[in-house]
């Protein structure tokens, strides 16, 4: 499978990974600003943008692409769904990954009765039920919920809503698949097999992956350093912009 990415920069591999239903374009205005201090290889996941998938997504499918594309070790960036993809590439090639940044990700993206710090199950069945109906207004609605909560929520949500397509528009198949890995994957139990650096990246009114998944990654991986953005929501990397490359550049310059 050839994997799509817009590459700048110059210096180390770092490799960022979006969301559901995004794409690559994400991540063009923060790996400007470091272009600098690596060299940044913004990926449209498998069924996303400019990658197409001839087999149903799955986390193991994801990783093995991303395994293949980049056979040199590298950084790995991921947000949301990206960095549930980011966390198992770690845990399946260690070798693979020299640093790892979670973006508002979780282990578990949806509630067990051990874990309430993640999305209902009915949030995640709507939208799964309401893709064949109207896949368009669904991805706005997931915007909106992205947004919601954060002190820039207007703009946050304009801009993911200019960014959604610029790579294409995905298939309806793989919003579907990327629906169900977010419901089915909990890594829980291997998370603290990582042992490389990692930087969590959250915002403390995010209602996606909720501030708690963060101070729990916190406090179970063992080399892990937490940045709280406060008054941003599930998009720190839009709404606090600055702060967010601010940290990134730091964790950088640590490794």
């Amino acid at each position: 499978m050839n994997l799509y990415s817009d590459t700048l920069g110059r210096g180390e591999d770092v490799v960022w990974l979006h969301g559901w239903a995004m794409n690559g374009a994400v991540w063009r205005d923060v790996a400007n600003a470091l272009a600098n201090d690596g060299c940044h290889h913004l990926v449209d996941l498998p069924g996303h943008g400019r990658s197409g998938s001839e087999a149903p997504l799955s986390l193991d499918m994801m990783v093995d692409a991303l395994d293949a594309a980049f056979p040199l070790p590298v950084h790995v960036v991921g947000w949301s769904l990206g960095g549930a993809v980011a966390a198992a590439w770690a845990l399946r090639s260690p070798d693979k990954l020299r640093s790892l940044t979670l973006v508002a990700a979780s282990p578990c993206f949806m509630q067990r009765p051990d874990w309430r710090s993640a999305m209902p199950e009915t949030t995640l069945a709507q939208f799964a039920a309401s893709l064949g109906d109207d896949w368009r207004g669904t991805l706005k609605r997931f915007i909106s919920l992205q947004a919601m909560g954060d002190e820039s929520a207007r703009a946050v949500a304009r801009r993911l809503g200019e960014e959604l397509f610029e790579h294409g528009e995905p298939s309806l198949s793989a919003l579907a698949e990327g629906l169900a890995i977010l419901r089915d994957t909990d890594l829980r139990e291997r998370m603290p097999l990582l042992a490389l650096p990692v930087l969590l990246q959250f915002g403390d009114r995010d209602t996606l992956t909720p501030l708690p998944a963060g101070t729990w990654l916190a406090q179970t991986l063992p080399q892990a350093e937490l940045v709280v953005h406060h008054g941003a929501a599930h998009v720190p990397f839009v709404s606090h912009r600055d702060a967010f490359i601010a940290a990134q550049r730091r964790f950088f310059a640590t490794l």
